[in-house]
């Protein structure tokens, strides 16, 4: 008798989630070979791929271009529901400005200036930093030229149009530090969450990649319970918490360490491949 050919091993989860910076894409800001590849191989297993960033669609539709990636993207920290592969932005939420203007306003009384910037509303949403705000190192925004292309004449400048989040500096302050303060004193105001070098946010309260995500995983008919969900910063924290199963890259924010079911590798050593692989091996192959 012939014998039947094998099946293909589903995959156990029917939906990755994946943050950019720091967790799929290396510092060179591509996405290796092994692991295009085993997101393929999880893809053709069952599984649906989810881009899950903090960047606006603005500043993540060239990254998905380059990568071929054609699926839904979680941008903004949730802010945004964009498909890749129609470049069409399906949900969009703005920042109440009244209330980030207060929310900076009290910020400011207790600790100083701040620096200002903002990432406005709409797949085209400009990015516009105030005379304050020196360079956003996470979105390679650092040399003179290039943020002097998106300095505004002043604060009212930055809050002149819809935004979905705001920017803070402050001149000495760290970036954990600012974002404790500011949790501390307008956290029942808005959200606010690290995401990067120099990038501490303020968002719609409530807002989060979680809220995000659940809603793109909602459209592919998933839920929590079928997720996977791989992350680095504390803004990944909420994501990492929703999936059913959260992983860490080495090297991420303790806050991450401590919310994660288990750490890979980093984004410079395949760390997703590696999970990912074990994952679509035969159950028998596994360890526990």
């Amino acid at each position: 008798m012939t014998p039947r050919p094998s099946l293909p091993q589903r995959f156990p989860y029917r939906l990755i989630a994946t943050d950019l910076d720091g967790t799929l894409l290396r510092d060179d800001k591509t996405v290796s070979a092994r692991t295009r590849g085993v997101l393929a191989a999880a893809q053709a297993a069952g599984a649906e791929h989810v881009v899950a960033t903090g960047r606006s669609v603005a500043w993540t539709r060239a990254i998905l271009d380059d990568l071929g990636y054609r699926g839904l993207a979680v941008c903004g920290q949730g802010a945004q529901v964009y498909h890749a592969g129609e470049r069409r932005l399906l949900t969009s939420v703005t920042l109440d400005r009244a209330v980030a203007r207060h929310a900076v306003g009290l910020l400011e009384e207790a600790l100083g200036p701040l620096g200002l910037a903002a990432d406005r509303g709409g797949a085209d949403g400009r990015l516009v930093l105030d005379a304050r705000f020196r360079s956003m190192t996470g979105y390679g925004v650092t040399e003179d030229a290039a943020v002097a292309e998106y300095r505004v004449p002043g604060r009212d400048e930055v809050l002149a149009e819809p935004v979905i989040k705001l920017y803070l500096q402050h001149p000495s302050l760290s970036d954990d530090a600012l974002a404790a303060a500011a949790r501390e004193r307008v956290g029942h105001l808005v959200t606010v969450v690290v995401s990067g070098e120099g990038l501490v946010e303020m968002l719609p309260l409530g807002l989060s990649k979680a809220r995000g995500l659940a809603l793109a995983a909602r459209r592919l008919g998933v839920g929590a319970a079928d997720t996977i969900a791989f992350g680095d910063m504390p803004n990944d924290v909420p994501m990492l918490t929703w999936a059913a199963r959260g992983v860490a890259m080495a090297g991420a924010h303790p806050e991450v360490i401590a919310v994660a079911d288990e750490v890979t590798a980093g984004n410079e050593e395949d760390g997703i491949a590696l999970v990912l692989e074990a994952l679509l091996r035969p159950s028998t192959d596994r360890t526990v």
